[in-house]
């Protein structure tokens, strides 16, 4: 997908990044060069005002400014939070769905790469680059130079089990659960029809996760897609909570749909990555 020497843009298009976190970004733009690749960082990356690092219309106009430069060949969000959404109706997806380059992000830019997808067909990697200089920073940095620069499947091979039916195969889309309901009733929303609805979280306990499932149910979403991959939940798993994600989505969605868990797709900093708007295919016998 890189090569050695490739220029990458570096965006915040969710919550600015903290000016005490000066170092760590620092850390990273170090870690990538060292990797080979040349990051250039956006004008949108510290909290200016409030938790913003620009208004929308600045964000989304900072990540367009890479989709149009010619130099980029792949765009990496390095925010989380919950303002990512903001930037949808200023995106231009004419010029976004006939880029060859990707973006990278993940939880509250589950949005966007969610909308790029509906509006583009254009495919989104669900990870996030912070993870190669935390904790497990020598096995991401494999995993990613292994993906990126050979052309192996490190970062995105997963390991998943069935706790329901046995084979899913369909295009990916979804992500942090909270921040791809933002989506529900927009034009960015995409059809679930035949989908593989992938689902994760890093807050909220048995009251929120309940709320959430429910308003998949009413909007149709299990009636529709082909099956579900649920990533991590952090705080359900971190509290232990009773009942588990997994019975609370076995009792909303049936016994019919296939149901896959994964330990490697979520918030933490030893998670892999998936590619939003692309065909998996699992198997029982895998």
């Amino acid at each position: 997908m890189l090569k050695y020497g490739d220029k990458i843009g570096i965006v915040c298009c969710s919550n600015g990044q903290k000016s005490t976190y000066t170092e760590k970004i620092k850390y990273l733009e170090n870690t990538l060069i060292d990797i080979g690749l040349q990051p250039v960082f956006s004008d949108c990356i510290y909290e200016k005002e409030s938790i913003f690092s620009g208004t929308a219309a600045e964000r989304a106009n900072a990540l367009m400014k890479f989709y149009k430069d010619d130099e980029i060949k792949g765009i990496f969000d390095i925010s989380g939070g919950d303002v990512a959404n903001g930037i949808l109706p200023y995106l231009d997806y004419d010029v976004i769905a006939s880029s060859s380059k990707m973006l990278w992000g993940y939880s509250d830019l589950t949005t966007v790469i969610n909308a790029i997808y509906k509006k583009t067909g254009k495919a989104s990697v669900l990870y996030q680059v912070r993870n190669l200089i935390y904790e497990y920073k020598e096995q991401q940095i494999e995993n990613f130079k292994n993906t990126i620069m050979h052309h192996e499947n490190d970062l995105f091979n997963i390991n998943y089990k069935f706790i329901q039916q046995g084979k899913m195969h369909g295009i990916v889309v979804g992500g942090n659960i909270r921040c791809f309901l933002k989506l529900a009733g927009t034009e960015y929303m995409p059809e679930l029809t035949d989908k593989i609805l992938l689902l994760e979280s890093f807050e909220g306990t048995v009251a929120k996760m309940e709320t959430y499932l429910c308003q998949l149910g009413q909007i149709g979403a299990f009636d529709k897609v082909a099956g579900i991959i649920l990533g991590t939940f952090t705080e359900m798993e971190t509290e232990k909570c009773i009942p588990t994600i997994e019975t609370l989505v076995k009792k909303i969605v049936g016994k019919d749909l296939p149901i896959a868990i994964t330990s490697d797709i979520g918030h933490g900093t030893n998670s892999k990555g998936i590619i939003i708007g692309q065909e998996i295919n699992f198997d029982y016998f895998r």
